[in-house]
């Protein structure tokens, strides 16, 4: 197990108190904090070597531009790429996704093709689809989603049919914690003849990754939501897609050669990095990349299981609590609801009390209107939280219930 008390000590930002009371994170999900081996590295590029990648030959420039690679090379190895070539740099999960819906679905998708998403994504997993969809006359299918809080895949054969062309969806879910099985559903995918992509903004930060393993064409992720900066996300593709694709934006740095009527690219991953890209940030993922990598990602989900079966032990105790999601396989988001007491408010009493969660509808407004409910609060855990900060947690929601009057 790690010794999470030992790894607070690397993380400034938990030092700190919030309304006079020692500050308890519990909003993980949503950004994660950094630890000073990372602030660290953005301190020593802005210091030593700040320089514009790719473009010098200087010194200067010279090391960004090997600091910035050998990030692209840390980034392969966590995941398991076989190639770095298939590692490319955007600035979030959300960008990424996008680069697949505008470079790959509307080059190669035409109307009345398919792509099948689930009821539990992301707004950044359905918008971009949204806009293919109108654009070229695909249509949307979905998977349900059940009550316990997991796909429905009884009628899977039904919806993914020779004319589904792209299925994409989430490794967790950032509303219901629910772990997807991405290897079984890849594997569907790919006799069906679809491409598969997956949304691992929840899945990277907190579970090993194995790409080749998983089976998937292509996977996104961010680096803010795994101790690195913010700015800095990844799509991980199969090199062979992402040659066939179309550049995602045109300008500096992804050319080849350039005339005043037509301009050739760079190969990839380079086609896909236009103009000066987030350097500092995807240097300073290199080092939570390292820092992660040092903990080890079985270490990281084992504290996340132990913790997450004890906040979920000890919520199930408060009278009235409803906790939102019991899949089997689950990770450390945790959302629940309090009858009579709106997710804002309470958020705002636990705040009172240095505790930071996050309430609304955790852009996924349709799985709201799925479960009939306009939003809820969210707890979400990492490597430095404690049981501690649990049991705050615990009675920082009971001080609410009293608040606003509903005492058993």
């Amino acid at each position: 197990m790690l010794d999470a008390k030992k790894l607070r000590q690397d993380f400034p930002i938990l030092q700190q108190k919030i309304n006079g009371k020692p500050l308890v994170y519990l909003d993980n999900a949503a950004t994660s904090q950094k630890p000073l081996a990372v602030l660290r590295c953005l301190d020593e590029y802005y210091r030593s070597y700040n320089a514009n990648i790719r473009r010098g030959i200087h010194t200067l420039s010279e090391k960004a531009t090997l600091k910035y690679e050998e990030t692209r090379q840390k980034v392969a190895q966590f995941i398991n790429a076989p190639s770095v070539h298939g590692v490319v740099f955007t600035r979030n999960t959300t960008e990424s996704i996008n680069l697949v819906a505008y470079s790959y679905a509307r080059k190669f998708l035409k109307a009345g093709d398919e792509i099948l998403l689930t009821e539990m994504e992301h707004h950044s997993n359905l918008v971009p689809w949204h806009l293919v969809a109108q654009q070229i006359g695909v249509k949307l299918k979905f998977i349900p989603v059940t009550e316990q809080g997991s796909l429905d895949l009884a009628d899977i054969h039904k919806l993914l049919t020779e004319r589904t062309k792209i299925l994409s969806f989430t490794h967790m879910s950032n509303v219901l914690g629910t772990i997807n099985p991405v290897r079984k559903l890849a594997q569907m995918a790919h006799e069906a003849g679809a491409v598969v992509v997956v949304d691992g903004a929840q899945g990277a930060p907190h579970l090993p990754v194995d790409v080749q393993h998983l089976g998937c064409d292509f996977y996104a992720f961010s680096g803010h939501k795994m101790m690195g900066p913010t700015g800095v996300g990844v799509l991980w593709g199969k090199v062979e897609l992402l040659d066939m694709m179309a550049p995602f934006l045109g300008g500096g740095e992804m050319i080849h050669e350039v005339w005043l009527d037509r301009s050739t690219y760079e190969e990839v991953p380079h086609k896909f990095e236009a103009g000066t890209p987030n350097i500092a940030q995807i240097i300073g993922l290199g080092a939570a990349v390292d820092y992660l990598r040092q903990l080890t990602m079985p270490a990281v989900a084992e504290h996340e299981v132990w913790l997450t079966r004890i906040a979920i032990e000890k919520l199930q105790q408060l009278e009235g609590l409803q906790i939102l999601g019991t899949a089997p396989e689950r990770g450390a988001a945790i959302s629940f609801l309090l009858p009579g007491v709106h997710a804002h408010d309470l958020s705002t009493v636990l705040d009172s009390e240095g505790v930071a969660i996050r309430a609304g509808h955790h852009c996924a407004q349709p799985l709201m209107r799925k479960l009939d409910i306009p939003s809820t609060a969210r707890a979400s855990l990492y490597v430095y939280n404690l049981p501690e900060e649990i049991d705050i947690l615990v009675n920082a929601i009971k001080k609410a219930r009293k608040m606003f009057g509903h005492v058993s």
